[in-house]
């Protein structure tokens, strides 16, 4: 009989601040082959760079560099956890997902994992742009390399 459980707040909590003090793709690339984008916020500290390197239709590495505030650092390093290793169209779905959530809209939660601590920011309108900036800077990457 499978287990369930129910992420409670403090759970959500305590991974979006593993990943804000901890984040495991905040770093330049060390090597060749990355694109980048820049995205930054006017109402938040959030400057940051998007990193992605992509080898046969396939994410196979993400990272960030800059500064940013908890939900901008927890949701985009979050983010690199999720399309390391996917296909462009499997990334992109995620991102669609995650972006529905945010939306407040029906979604996809099989494909979010941690991204799921997200799943009230919708409701806290000043958010929604932390919450989302990195994931819409990683969309945009990942569409033109797919072209």
């Amino acid at each position: 009989m499978p287990t369930s459980f129910e992420l409670t707040p403090m759970m959500m909590r305590e991974i979006i601040m593993d990943h804000y003090s901890n984040p495991n793709h905040k770093h330049v690339p060390e090597t060749d082959g990355y694109v980048s984008i820049h995205t930054d916020s006017t109402n938040c500290i959030d400057n940051f760079d998007v990193y992605i390197k992509c080898e046969n239709g396939k994410v196979v590495d993400a990272l960030w560099e800059g500064v940013a505030c908890t939900i901008s650092t927890a949701s985009t390093d979050i983010l690199c956890d999720r399309v390391i290793g996917e296909p462009y169209e499997s990334a992109l779905y995620t991102i669609e997902q995650y972006k529905k959530m945010i939306q407040l809209e029906e979604y996809d939660d099989s494909v979010l994992d941690e991204a799921i601590v997200f799943i009230n920011t919708g409701k806290q309108a000043a958010r929604i742009h932390c919450a989302t900036m990195g994931w819409d800077a990683m969309k945009e990457l990942i569409q033109k390399e797919g072209k």
